[in-house]
């Protein structure tokens, strides 16, 4: 969550609300701590480790948006970026690792 409101402050800043790129970030940022709630609420295993799968799926997309503002901002943006995408990145490995302890 705490990815997610970075991201949101970070989109309010460069962009006005109504970019579509904007909207994209806000969007998939949100969907990774929401398909885990939901997930985790499903009351199974095999459906939380579905909503898994979409968490991470919305990571991806979350870092080609974020590679993609880098083509829309200034280079002193990209450390910060940059920074999110490994978030991002992280984010995902915890997610995978959680999905193989469901497993098993």
């Amino acid at each position: 969550m705490s990815l997610s409101k970075e991201l949101i402050k970070l989109v309010q800043k460069e962009f006005s609300k109504y970019h579509p790129l904007a909207d994209q970030i806000t969007r998939s940022s949100i969907s990774i701590p929401s398909n885990i709630a939901e997930g985790c609420e499903r009351g199974s295993n095999p459906d939380f480790i579905r909503f898994l799968y979409m968490s991470r799926g919305s990571c991806a997309e979350l870092r080609t948006q974020l590679e993609l503002l880098k083509s829309y901002t200034k280079e002193d943006s990209y450390t910060h970026i940059d920074k999110l995408i490994l978030e991002s990145q992280e984010i995902s490995k915890m997610i995978y690792g959680l999905i193989k302890s469901l497993k098993t």
